[in-house]
């Protein structure tokens, strides 16, 4: 089965035990899905089945959109509600520096990814050394922050809408936003709305070829020559330039490079699923 859809995913599970609900509740072997979210956290989670799981590198998936509550004054060492081990009571913000310290925490930020993530570690999810008690360290790195709103205060909990970049973490942007007020911060719920343009439907089956980041070609010869993976002539296409495109036709569709004059097959043979 090839399937594409944005499923939702409860918190208190990982996801890749949630795929295996899925999994065995659709009858697949084969699946996967794009942006991995912390046990923690819920909300949309982009899946796929079957030769669909090729695709994710070709479909948009930014922003991915979060809306996050804060505790401020609230201590945990994973930057959830799991572990809390202390909480100081502290005055409520003006709202004015509320929303000026948000609005300060945009554009591109340097941050050290949360030790309770599901960042690799030699092949191990962080998240599960640091509950094992294991030492390590991540690396600093960079994320984007589209946007940053408040969308809700009173106090002492503190509702954002995050719009931020692959592969950021809203427990790293409260952690910054902790820092500049001089409080502890942790998060008491998390939950993505949506993946770029993906959000949830019911899982509703989607269609790839509508959300491919990558133009459409058209091959002016006999598609058998595409679907037996002969030699192309960059010739033979409508569109010559440079680039990366997806040729589809009734039942399957291929993804190819125009390189220089050159045809190159990055994916082939395809099968198009029923959407009707």
């Amino acid at each position: 089965m090839n399937r594409l859809f944005a499923a939702k995913k409860p918190s208190g599970i990982s996801s890749n035990h949630f795929l295996a609900r899925l999994k065995r509740k659709y009858g697949v072997k084969k699946a996967g899905f794009s942006g991995t979210l912390d046990p923690f956290a819920s909300g949309v989670l982009l899946v796929a089945f079957g030769s669909y799981t090729r695709l994710f590198q070709y479909l948009e998936v930014e922003p991915k959109v979060y809306e996050a509550c804060l505790w401020l004054g609230a201590f945990c060492p994973s930057g959830d509600n799991e572990n809390i081990s202390k909480v100081d009571i502290i005055k409520p913000f003006e709202l004015e520096i509320l929303s000026k310290n948000v609005e300060n925490l945009q554009g591109i930020l340097d941050y050290t990814p949360p030790k309770y993530s599901a960042k690799h570690v030699g092949g191990v999810r962080a998240y599960e050394l640091a509950r094992r008690g294991v030492d390590f360290e991540l690396k600093a790195e960079q994320m984007q922050v589209f946007s940053a709103e408040i969308l809700h205060y009173t106090h002492p909990f503190l509702l954002v809408r995050l719009e931020l970049s692959k592969g950021s973490y809203a427990r790293s942007w409260a952690e910054l936003l902790a820092k500049k007020l001089g409080i502890n911060a942790t998060l008491s719920a998390l939950e993505r709305k949506s993946e770029g343009e993906f959000f949830y439907e019911n899982e509703k089956a989607l269609d790839p070829l509508k959300h491919l980041k990558i133009a459409q070609n058209w091959y002016e010869k006999s598609q058998s020559d595409i679907e037996l993976g002969k030699k192309l002539c960059v010739d033979d296409f409508k569109i010559k330039e440079n680039g990366e495109y997806f040729i589809k036709f009734e039942k399957f569709f291929s993804i190819i490079e125009i390189l220089n004059g050159q045809v190159i097959y990055k994916l082939n043979g395809i099968k198009n699923a029923d959407f009707n």
